[in-house]
C-alpha cells in the first residue's frame, strides 16, 4: 500500500508540475499577444533587420559584392514631393539660406509664400542640395538613410537582380531615358517593390548621408553593421552636416539616363543637386 501510495503521490506531483507550466506558458502567450506590435509611421514601411548582398561584380565602384548587416528601420514609401517640401520652406523661411536652397522649377513663390505648381504637387522634388535635403529631414524628425540602407530598401528583398523588380528592363516599370514622359511623373505612378517602396529605380536621383568613396566596398568598414562612409557614426554626421565638403552619394537614377542599376553608385558635392534633378527621402530608426 505505502509503494502505491508514493507512486499515486508522484504522479500528482508531475501533474501540477505540467500544470504550473502550462499555466506560465499561457501567462507568456498573452502577454505577447497583449504587447501592441510597433506602430509604423504614416506614410512609411518597414525594413526588416538582417544581412543582405550588397553591391554588384559588374559595377567598378560597387565591387566587391559583401555581406552587409543592417538594423530595422522605417523608410518613406515615397520620395519627398514638391507639396511636401512647399512646407517646408514655408515654415523654415527663405530659399535662399544656404541649407534650404533648391532649384525646382516647379515650385514658386507668390508674395512671400511658396507653392507647388499645378499638376506638380505630387511630383518628387528635385534640383535639392544635399544640405537641404538634410534640414528638411531633421525637421521631421527623420533622416537621410545610408548607402547600404538604400541600396538594402531598393532591392525590396531580391538577391543579386540588377533592378528593383528582377534583371530585365521595364518600361512599365520605371520612368528613365524618356521612353515613358519628358518629366518626373507623379509618386505612385510605376508599382512598387517587394518591400512596398516606390520610385526606388528613375523619376530622381536620391541623396544619401555617406561620403562617396569608389574603394569604399574594399575596406574593411564596408563589412561593420550598418556602415557609412566618411564619418564616425550617423549621428556625428547629423550634428555637423553643415560642416561637410566632401561629395556625397546619390542612387536611383534619373528619368533622362537610362536605367540605372541598383546597386549603381553616384556622385555629386553637397552644394549641388541642381543639374541630376537630385531629390530624396527619409527613413527613421525603428528604435526611436
Amino acid at each position: 500500500e505505502g509503494s502505491q501510495y508514493n507512486k499515486l503521490f508522484m504522479m500528482y506531483c508531475q501533474l501540477e508540475m505540467v500544470l504550473d507550466l502550462v499555466l506560465v506558458a499561457k501567462h507568456f502567450g498573452e502577454s505577447a499577444t497583449d504587447t501592441p506590435p510597433p506602430q509604423i509611421p504614416e506614410g512609411m514601411v518597414l525594413i526588416p533587420v538582417g544581412e543582405f548582398q550588397m553591391g554588384s561584380s559588374h559595377i567598378f565602384d560597387a565591387q566587391p559584392v559583401h555581406t552587409v548587416h543592417v538594423d530595422a528601420f522605417y523608410m518613406d514609401k515615397y520620395p519627398v514631393t514638391k507639396a511636401q517640401y512647399v512646407e517646408f520652406l514655408n515654415a523654415k523661411g527663405d530659399r535662399y539660406d544656404r541649407y534650404r536652397e533648391h532649384w525646382d522649377w516647379h515650385i514658386v513663390q507668390v508674395g512671400g509664400t511658396y507653392y507647388a505648381e499645378v499638376g506638380y504637387e505630387n511630383h518628387p522634388v528635385i534640383r535639392v542640395k544635399w544640405y537641404s535635403a538634410m534640414a528638411y529631414a531633421a525637421w521631421v524628425g527623420k533622416r537621410l538613410p545610408t548607402e547600404a540602407e538604400w541600396e538594402k530598401a531598393a532591392r525590396g528583398g531580391l538577391t543579386g537582380k540588377i533592378y528593383p523588380w528582377g534583371d530585365s528592363r521595364d518600361d512599365s516599370k520605371a520612368n528613365y531615358t524618356r521612353l515613358n514622359q519628358d518629366h518626373t511623373t507623379a509618386v505612385g505612378t510605376y508599382p512598387p517593390n517587394g518591400y512596398g517602396l516606390y520610385d526606388m529605380a528613375g523619376n530622381a536621383w536620391e541623396w544619401c548621408l555617406d561620403e562617396y568613396n569608389h574603394d569604399f566596398y574594399r575596406t574593411p568598414p564596408s563589412r561593420s553593421p550598418n556602415p557609412i562612409a566618411g564619418a564616425n557614426s550617423i549621428e556625428w554626421l547629423i550634428s555637423n552636416f553643415r560642416d561637410v565638403h566632401s561629395h556625397r552619394v546619390v542612387r536611383g537614377g534619373y528619368l533622362n539616363r537610362q536605367l540605372v542599376p541598383v546597386a549603381g553608385r553616384f556622385r555629386d558635392r553637397p552644394s549641388s543637386g541642381i543639374g541630376a534633378g537630385t531629390g530624396f527621402r527619409c527613413v527613421k530608426p525603428v528604435s526611436d
